[in-house]
């Protein structure tokens, strides 16, 4: 061996010490938190919940989902859940707070958080997670599909019969701010569109797909204060109603997030851990 050839290899050998090695891809088969970047399963640590007793407003939804939850647990027949609605009512935390208090309760679920860019993998995924017989739910965060036809017709084949339509021990949750997943553009009268119409469609097909549609509602004076209280009752904090009206207020909205965010401070002004 030459110099040069000595020194390539001398460059080769330091670039790979350099460079760490692909993160071992994580079993399915252990574990109930994973996440999917588009190209390996990956254990993640238990997301912090809040118990379900402190849903306020959301009752009825929070029921639907955990005992659909339980019966895809369980292998019972289950729906694909679509959570729509107003932001800050809770409807990503409410996924992960069911799927941990079911598993408190002795049963055994897994959810695997998926980043929207990752959406077109998930085929790989549902292949990953079908050689396991254990309960999985795929979590999608925050959806609003644009006019992409290929995007939309993608997402209806694997909630719905398709070639690569999801495996039995797969289901999914999705979270978005609109009943239909349709962005505010997508209009049916759009010029640009050759057949808007049709277009409005497929989205509307697409939510169609979903056997469980929950709504979350923007709440009232009174659901907030309730959602103040039982914060502050649960962590031993004085609740004054006129501060978190006003902390509420100077947000302009009232929401199950914005009364965390009043819990928070009130919390650190009284020298309360959370």
């Amino acid at each position: 061996m030459n110099s040069n050839d000595q020194s390539l290899a001398r460059i080769a050998a330091a670039l790979e010490r350099l460079a760490p090695p692909p993160p071992t891809a994580a079993d399915p088969g252990h574990g109930h938190w994973f996440g999917w970047d588009g190209h390996a399963l990956a254990s993640l640590p238990p997301a912090r919940t809040t118990p379900l007793s402190l849903y306020c407003g959301v009752e009825a939804q929070a029921a639907q989902l955990w005992e659909n939850s339980r019966r895809h647990a369980a292998r019972l027949p289950a729906h694909d859940v679509l959570l729509w609605g107003a932001r800050g009512m809770g409807k990503s935390s409410l996924a992960r707070s069911v799927v941990a208090d079911l598993l408190g309760n002795g049963h055994d679920l897994a959810l695997v958080q998926v980043m929207l860019p990752a959406l077109a993998t998930l085929p790989a995924l549902f292949q990953a997670l079908s050689g396991t017989s254990r309960a999985f739910l795929i979590f999608l965060d925050d959806v609003s599909l644009g006019a992409d036809a290929a995007e939309v017709h993608a997402l209806r084949s694997l909630l719905d019969g398709g070639v690569q339509a999801r495996p039995d021990n797969v289901r999914l949750i999705v979270t978005s701010n609109r009943r239909h997943l349709v962005p505010r553009s997508l209009a049916e009268n759009d010029a640009e569109a050759i057949n808007p119409r049709d277009a409005a469609d497929d989205h509307l097909a697409l939510a169609d797909r979903f056997g469980l549609r929950l709504g979350f509602h923007a709440c009232d004076q009174q659901t907030y204060l309730a959602i103040c209280a039982a914060y502050a009752q649960a962590h031993g904090l004085a609740f004054d109603p006129a501060a978190a009206l006003t902390w509420a207020a100077g947000r302009g909205a009232r929401s199950g997030r914005v009364a965390w965010q009043f819990t928070v401070e009130q919390a650190g002004g009284q020298g309360k851990p959370l």
